[in-house]
């Protein structure tokens, strides 16, 4: 007996045309559209793991398979969200799971005490998932003047993966991307990793799943950022593990003497102008 969700993965197989996705047309079938064995390789499962997906012998797929097959099927964001809702429907990713949640966002007042030491260097309070929880005004000035911090609850992977800015901002994106699709592993908690991982899936497709999925160690160099006020920038990181709240305390130093040069520039406040009286 089939299930939704194994429906609905061969209901979209039939109706894609292999040429679509640059596969060669084995001209006439039984069988219409994308073939088993083609859906599986590009997804990256067996083809009787698939096989069992369609069939609903296999109610559980993890949320990295249904991540890979709405990459495989090319879904819309759309379709992504109905594939997630039938996988849950169907006792799929979070059966027999605590339900994913968004960690806490508090600050320990001693640990603002810390950042506001730093001013106005370049400095925050993040956890894994990139969450923005408290800045320096160093850290306003470098990285908040391309929108990152324009929203409530600032979040940095979120940003590189759905905010066309991220781009501009930094010179290494691709690198940026794998560090923060890497990071989701080391969350707070496997709850909260999937919160965030369920919520930008459907937005950001495949740039993100297919990091999420690469395991990819990311090399973590100085980090390259063009200002929007014209000056590149290039920092280096340096992280303080804040162990019992899950979260770190990010510091952010030149990596040269033409950073540092721009960074009093930009951090520095500006002098207050002398008005004549008359």
């Amino acid at each position: 007996m089939g299930t939704p969700l194994g429906d609905f993965i061969r209901a979209k197989r039939d109706s894609i045309q292999p040429e679509t996705l640059g596969l060669p047309d084995y001209g006439r079938r039984r069988s219409p559209g994308l073939r088993r064995s083609d859906l599986a390789v590009r997804a990256g499962i067996s083809v009787e793991y698939l096989t069992r997906l369609e069939q609903g012998r296999d109610r559980n797929p993890s949320p990295a398979v249904v991540h890979a097959l709405a990459d495989a099927l090319s879904l819309d964001p759309a379709e992504r969200g109905h594939l997630r809702y039938l996988a849950k429907i169907t006792g799929g990713a979070c059966a027999g799971r605590t339900r994913p949640a968004p960690p806490p966002r508090d600050v320990r007042p001693a640990v603002h005490q810390t950042l506001r030491l730093l001013e106005p260097g370049v400095a925050a309070v993040t956890n894994r998932l990139g969450d923005i929880l408290a800045h320096t005004s160093g850290y306003a000035a470098v990285l908040g003047a391309a929108g990152l911090l324009d929203v409530p609850a600032p979040n940095l992977t979120r940003y590189v993966f759905t905010d066309p800015r991220s781009r501009a901002l930094f010179p290494d994106w691709d690198e940026v991307a794998d560090e923060q699709a890497f990071d989701l592993w080391l969350g707070p908690s496997a709850e909260n990793s999937e919160w965030l991982s369920t919520e930008l899936a459907p937005v950001a497709g495949p740039e993100f799943t297919r990091r999420l999925g690469n395991h990819r160690v990311p090399r973590r160099g100085p980090l390259r950022l063009q200002h929007p006020a014209g000056p590149e920038l290039r920092l280096l990181r340096e992280t303080l593990d804040l162990t019992a709240d899950a979260q770190q305390l990010l510091v952010m130093l030149p990596a040269d003497e033409d950073t540092a040069a721009h960074l009093d520039r930009l951090t520095q406040p500006t002098p207050a102008r002398l008005r004549a009286i008359s």
